[in-house]
């Protein structure tokens, strides 16, 4: 057996954390960063703690409050060539996995020539950049604590990806309060975007022992609270628990891969700006169902991490995860496929091969064509709860 784990994010999880985020800055030497948000983080007050902590500590910071909900590569290159030789030397991210990405890209380009674009794929990095620090302020990526950065190439309506350790960021501050107001719909999307990271991390074809132990534990923290966190956003248990789960997902995917699910996630996003985690949530019962007889031993652990009746063989249990993985999104509120916007199926057989083209498709637990896609895609838009 050979295989590597690699985790470069100190963790710390604290209640109320993020006003204390200038001391943790400080004690890595910053004076100047740039925070990278989004607009509905800045909306809902989630900054002010992290502001007045800057302000005591010292720490000068410059903002970009716009990312997208699917980051694109020309706002990436333009924020890089407004603050490149600024004297900016580390960057804060705060929000959900779209502010992270951001952040990754943009502190790449702070330190490297050209456009984001040149960096796709694997280990493309020529030296070190500004250290990035991560506050999550959802319970679904998992970015805070993985090596990728997933960018919408706008020339090609294509999500890219960059993989280097560098990019992964140096501290993650989970605040533990952060989530209390995330509304029902995100905390469902960014759930079910845990998930998916924690079946695919276990299921794929390029698991190791320790990404096993974190993805099995993840699903069944998301299985025992992911209900109560959308459902009743004032149980902070649940909510807080999310979190973790979130984390432990990332660093389950982080050093395993994902597969299909995110392919087809990730082809539509690249296409119709759809959110990641609805995306990954409309196709994980799909895929699950598609995959499971290529490892049904791995599929029904799944199942009985996801609460299914650990008496069932198998083979029936891996058929019952099918059943809890519909049952949950339709209880989540999740769209079906045909209900998300700008969806064509004259695009179907586009979006397949865009699938197959994508990073992790090599990982999926099946060998996949375009036609399996097609296929996959065409039978999710048919289907009627």
């Amino acid at each position: 057996m050979e295989f590597k784990f690699l985790l470069p994010t100190k963790v710390v999880m604290e209640p109320g954390l993020r006003e204390r985020t200038g001391e943790h800055l400080r004690e890595l030497g910053l004076e100047r960063i740039l925070i990278v948000t989004d607009a509905g983080v800045k909306a809902a007050g989630l900054l002010n703690g992290v502001y007045a902590s800057l302000e005591k500590t010292g720490i000068a910071f410059d903002e970009i409050s716009d990312v997208k909900a699917n980051p694109r590569s020309e706002d990436i290159n333009h924020v890089a060539q407004m603050y490149r030789g600024k004297g900016i030397d580390g960057l804060l991210a705060v929000g959900g996995g779209s502010a992270m990405d951001a952040a990754k890209a943009i502190s790449l380009l702070l330190t490297h020539e050209g456009r984001i674009e040149d960096y796709e794929g694997s280990f493309t990095l020529k030296h070190a950049i500004p250290p990035i620090v991560a506050i999550p302020t959802t319970a679904g990526t998992g970015s805070e604590v993985t090596c990728f950065s997933v960018i919408t190439d706008t020339a090609r309506h294509f999500k890219m990806n960059v993989l280097d350790y560098r990019i992964g960021p140096v501290l993650a501050l989970l605040d533990s309060h952060i989530t209390n107001t995330l509304p029902s719909s995100i905390a469902a999307a960014t759930g079910m975007d845990a998930l998916t990271h924690a079946i695919e991390a276990y299921t794929c074809r390029v698991s190791n022992p320790i990404s096993d132990g974190l993805a099995l534990h993840a699903i069944r923290l998301i299985s025992e609270h992911l209900k109560a966190a959308v459902q009743a956003p004032d149980n902070q248990q649940a909510r807080e628990q999310m979190l973790v789960a979130s984390l432990i997902a990332g660093m389950a995917f982080g050093n395993a891969d994902v597969g299909s699910v995110h392919c087809i996630s990730e082809a539509i996003g690249g296409m119709y700006d759809t959110p990641h985690g609805v995306g990954n949530a409309i196709f994980l019962p799909f895929v699950f169902g598609h995959n499971r007889d290529a490892d049904i031993v791995r599929h029904a652990q799944v199942a009985y991490a996801l609460g299914i009746d650990p008496t069932l063989s198998p083979v029936d249990a891996a058929e019952a995860a099918v059943g809890r993985l519909f049952q949950m999104s339709k209880d989540l509120g999740i769209p079906r496929f045909a209900e998300v916007r700008g969806v064509r199926e004259e695009d179907f057989l586009t979006i397949a091969e865009k699938s197959k083209q994508n990073f992790s498709d090599a990982s999926n637990a099946k060998a996949m064509s375009v036609q399996a896609y097609h296929d996959i895609i065409t039978t999710a838009y048919k289907f009627v709860a």
